[in-house]
C-alpha cells in the first residue's frame, strides 16, 4: 500500500483529523516522520492501528483500556487472556450501565403512563410528570433508598 497523507489516513480509517492528532498527542498513535513538504506520510501498521484504536472506542473502551490492548498487540510474551480479562471487566461495567438505564426506562415510562391516565393534556403546574420529578419520594426511589 502506498503512503497516505494526513486527511488520507482520516478518510480510510473513518476518523477526524483532530482525533488522530489526539491519538499521536497522548502516544496512542506513533507519531510518522516528515517527508518532503513537511507532510506525514502513513503506511499500512497507521492504518490497521488507527482503525483498532477508533474500533476500541467505539466499543466504549476507556483510552487507558486502549492503550493496554494495543501493548497486548505487540507483545508477543503476553496473554490473550490479558485482553480477554480487561474486556469482561468492560463487559460487566456496560452491564451495570444498562441495567441502570433499564430502571431510568421504567420511570420514565410511568412517568408518561400517569400523566396520560391522571391528567391527560391539562395545565403544565398540575402537570403529573412535573410533581413527579418534584417529589422527594420519587429521588429517594430512583436513587434506590
Amino acid at each position: 500500500m502506498p503512503e497516505l497523507n494526513f486527511g488520507e489516513l482520516a478518510e480510510r480509517t473513518g476518523t477526524n483529523t483532530p482525533t488522530i492528532r489526539y491519538y499521536e498527542g497522548i502516544g496512542l498513535l506513533p507519531r510518522p516522520d516528515r517527508q518532503e513538504g513537511n507532510q506525514r506520510r502513513y503506511g499500512d501498521d497507521a492504518v490497521k492501528r488507527l482503525t483498532f484504536i477508533r474500533r476500541c472506542r467505539d466499543c466504549g473502551f476507556s483510552i487507558e483500556q486502549v492503550r493496554t490492548l494495543t501493548s497486548l498487540m505487540q507483545d508477543r510474551d503476553r496473554s490473550c487472556f490479558e485482553a480477554r480479562d480487561l474486556a469482561h471487566g468492560h463487559l460487566k461495567e456496560v452491564q451495570a450501565k444498562l441495567k441502570e438505564l433499564r430502571e431510568l426506562e421504567k420511570n420514565i415510562a410511568s412517568f408518561v403512563e400517569s400523566c396520560n391516565v391522571a391528567y391527560g393534556g391539562g395545565p403544565a403546574p398540575y402537570c403529573i410528570i412535573l410533581e413527579d420529578v418534584a417529589c422527594v419520594k420519587s429521588v429517594a426511589m430512583a436513587q434506590g433508598a
